[in-house]
């Protein structure tokens, strides 16, 4: 791997802007792709007889790479309506020619450009510049690479009304068939592809393409509402961004890379001329708070969630394998991605963020102190290429590797032995859970200097008056290298919590005696009251090391207006579900408390022995979220009495 190389790859798209483009959603990973990747012809590698292994992050033996060149053409394809979609091809080749034998293909329908430019005007496609390494790995294991333009977006025609149309599926449905129709096809698709493109795979799966045989979606979202306003509040850091670069500047502004025929670059400026009439989608997000809100005329936001499709992906069978992340801003949709699919199903969660383990500087330097594996740019290059090629090897070649016959939940326990890290189960969340309840009680726990520096405890309060008064600080907040800028382009990095846990409420247990697995889904439950009639409660759950560092490991929020609870349109793990319509909307009582119920997003970490739980309770989180801010700023409290006990609800792990 030539690192010198993919750096000035980088810095070249950076001078055009274009770098964005391998920033959002799918950031970092063009640091470590193999740009040597050429159409030069070379020798065919000829097969060595190599050990059979197949397991989570290792493969050899069932399939070996048979080519070393590739060929890429690129044209428009029609859809059922007539719209002209962008696809790019690329095929393994020998001696500068594709190979002639029919094979399987991989498609990814790409809201991000199927490719783009490089400084110098060559293009970098899928393989040598717009993806990891897996693809090239597929490519040289005899598989066919395919990236289509979504509709309104690259150089393919057409307008987006908003994000997650229902022409977004029937569309990937005409081209996996055009596909699956070509000459070079077998007629074996799969899909393959991270955040938005990973999204699109459900979509397709909904219309049931005989073609399609498997797909890995990565880091996805199955809630619209619960992506746009968790909590019922507004993400207004990720959506503005989003909008600013995708739906503003590489929809409608950057030029994009035209199909083969379109040698002046007229066909591709003709299609991004009808991007200009897309919608705003930041705007249309930022007016609508409510889920049952009109996004577009009589659709709200449940009519653009993906949730919707779930009846038709049942419906299909297709094969899935979910990969998702702790450090992804979607963990709690990929787990019920799972137990809302009756395919035959995967569920991988690794340590990960949005960047899938290929940002080093942010993502890894946060979880680093945590864990006793290696997640170098080698370690996580290999995970990708052995899970993608042990599932599509399976699905689409008919190699027996034994991939379906392991347990269909695989998760990664941060703080676990080195080498003993990946667990697996028959289902999430872990039959073996005990829901170990810490109550909220008066300090002083001696570990930081809080606003109250409280008591994180097994044992229930006792008194009936006891609370925590705290004036909201606007200026709170984790960073703005968040799990929500890594969806954006940005990093995952947390440093020490501490500075801000001291402008906050805090509740931490003493030094632990023994260490402690919490793997799920932890509830919070907190009593509160405001001088005001509404309020942000943000909270954040984590790991105090001996020196005093505060370790993020999860988080959740909730606008107190949003507290009723309601029956979710699927099935939604037994969590607290919060419909958020706008009928649903209570305000505070005055001076009254009332309990608020929500979830925190899920994780898997042992809390070492010597080491400290902390939940930290804010009414802020300024880089991220957009809470009003009154003047003066209001008081809340925080209940913690035999009368209303707050507490934080575990899934704890017992020990062997």
């Amino acid at each position: 791997m030539n690192l010198n190389t993919e750096s000035h790859m980088k810095d070249s798209f950076r001078k055009k802007n274009v770098d964005w483009l391998l920033l959002v959603l799918i950031p970092v990973v063009v640091a470590i792709i193999i740009t040597a990747c050429a159409t030069t012809p070379q020798a065919t590698p000829q097969p060595v007889a190599v050990e059979k292994i197949s397991r989570l992050g290792a493969y050899s033996g069932y399939s070996e790479p048979l080519y070393s060149e590739w060929v890429r053409t690129s044209e428009y394809v029609p859809v059922r309506d007539g719209t002209q979609l962008a696809v790019d091809v690329i095929r393994p080749a020998v001696n500068g020619k594709p190979v002639a034998e029919p094979l399987p293909i991989v498609l990814t329908y790409e809201r991000y450009w199927r490719a783009g430019f490089a400084d110098d005007g060559h293009i970098l496609n899928q393989v040598n510049g717009k993806n990891g390494p897996f693809i090239t790995t597929l490519l040289y294991h005899g598989y066919i690479i395919a990236a289509a333009d979504i509709r309104g977006g690259g150089a393919s025609y057409g307008t987006r009304d908003m994000e997650w149309m229902d022409s977004d599926a029937t569309d990937a449905y005409d081209i996996i068939e055009w596909l699956a129709a070509q000459p070079y096809s077998d007629g074996n698709i799969g899909m393959y592809g991270i955040s938005y493109p990973g999204m699109t795979q459900f979509m397709a799966a909904s219309q049931a393409p005989k073609a399609l045989k498997a797909m890995i979606p990565q880091m996805t979202s199955l809630d619209l509402y619960a992506m746009s306003y968790p909590g019922g509040i507004f993400n207004r850091q990720t959506w503005q961004k989003w909008t600013q670069f995708i739906n503003g500047m590489f929809d409608k502004k950057l030029p994009p890379v035209p199909v083969d025929a379109d040698h002046d670059g007229s066909m591709a400026a003709a299609a991004q001329q009808e991007h200009r009439l897309s919608n705003d989608v930041f705007a249309a997000l930022e007016g609508s708070p409510y889920r049952n809100d009109e996004l577009t005329p009589g659709r709200d936001q449940n009519a653009y969630s993906l949730f919707r499709f779930v009846n038709g992906i049942n419906q299909s069978q297709i094969p899935v394998d979910i990969i998702g992340g702790w450090y992804d801003v979607f963990p709690r949709d990929e787990a019920a991605w799972f137990n809302n699919l009756t395919t035959p199903r995967r569920l991988i969660f690794t340590p990960f963020s949005h960047s899938v383990g290929f940002d080093q500087e942010g993502w890894y330097q946060t979880v680093k102190p945590l864990i006793n594996d290696d997640f170098n740019l080698e370690t996580v290059s290999a995970f990708h290429n052995a899970e993608h090629l042990r599932f599509f090897d399976y699905y689409l070649k008919g190699i027996d590797n034994g991939i379906m016959d392991e347990p269909p939940v695989w998760y990664y326990t941060m703080g676990a032995p080195a080498g003993e890290g990946w667990r697996s189960a028959e289902k999430w969340p872990l039959p073996d859970e005990v829901r170990t309840t810490f109550y909220l009680t008066g300090g002083a726990s001696g570990s930081v200097k809080s606003v109250n520096d409280g008591v994180l405890n097994p044992d229930a309060p006792v008194g009936s008056t006891g609370q925590d008064d705290y004036t909201v600080y606007y200026s709170t907040t984790v960073g703005t290298n968040t799990r929500w800028s890594s969806a954006v382009g940005g990093m995952a990095y947390y440093p020490d919590m501490t500075a801000n846990d001291e402008r906050s409420l805090t509740y931490t247990t003493g030094a632990l005696t023994e260490s402690m697995e919490i793997t799920g889904h932890p509830i919070v439950h907190l009593w509160v009251s405001s001088t005001a009639d509404d309020g942000d409660f943000f909270v954040y759950l984590s790991e105090v090391d001996e020196n005093g560092y505060a370790h993020y490991i999860t988080e959740g929020a909730l606008r107190a207006s949003h507290r009723a609870l309601s029956d979710a349109p699927y099935n939604y793990m037994g969590l607290p579900y919060h419909r958020s319509y706008e009928e649903d909307i209570q305000p505070l009582p005055a001076g009254e408390p009332v309990e608020l119920v929500f979830d925190l997003l899920p994780t898997s970490n042992i809390f070492d022995a010597g080491h400290r739980i902390r939940v930290t309770i804010m009414g802020a989180d300024a880089d991220t979220y957009a809470t009003p801010q009154l003047d003066p700023a209001p008081t809340v409290s925080i209940y913690r009495n035999t009368e209303h006990s707050s507490y934080v609800d575990l899934p704890v792990i017992p020990a062997e």
